[in-house]
């Protein structure tokens, strides 16, 4: 059984803020200042790239919002929790880090971005491993059939809570 820290990975909060500040660093150096990534912005256009950016954000907005209610620090739910956007991906906090982040590497095309962003979208993968082993030793089978009708990062269509 794990250790109950609150169902969290331990280096959950430092990391994602670690990661951030590195994403964030390059991203800005590459984009605006060396360019020594960027070569494919010429070849896709500027819309597109802006388009894509605020689908990103947007999606990540709305999974923010429609979770982020439901979760207070200090405070644990006793149930496996499946409303607001948890009723569609088990992870949508992460997974709008995951989507502003690939929103913002898109718009300016950097791949060097966009490296880092796959080292995220695997530190994202670990940290909510790690919790879903807690919540099925916490929960146990109701843990499981949700996790049997939700996916992880993907909606699952016509699957959503029962």
């Amino acid at each position: 059984m794990l250790k109950d820290r609150g169902g969290e990975h331990p280096f959950g909060d430092a990391g994602q803020l670690i990661g951030w500040l590195i994403f964030l660093a390059v991203w800005i150096a590459d984009s605006f200042f060396l360019h020594k990534s960027t070569f494919l912005a010429a070849k896709v256009p500027l819309a597109a790239r802006l388009a894509f950016l605020f689908a990103a954000v947007a999606g990540a907005v709305q999974l923010v919002r429609k979770s982020h209610i439901y979760i207070t620090h200090g405070t644990r739910t006793e149930r496996v929790l499946d409303e607001g956007a948890f009723r569609w991906v088990r992870h949508p906090l992460y997974l709008a880090g995951i989507l502003a982040f690939l929103g913002l590497a898109a718009s300016t095309a950097s791949l060097y971005a966009l490296a880092v962003w796959a080292l995220l979208a695997m530190f994202y993968a670990y940290i909510s491993g790690y919790e879903e082993r807690f919540l099925e030793d916490r929960f146990g089978d109701a843990y499981r059939e949700y996790k049997a009708r939700t996916g992880k990062w993907i909606p699952r269509p016509g699957r959503g809570r029962r």
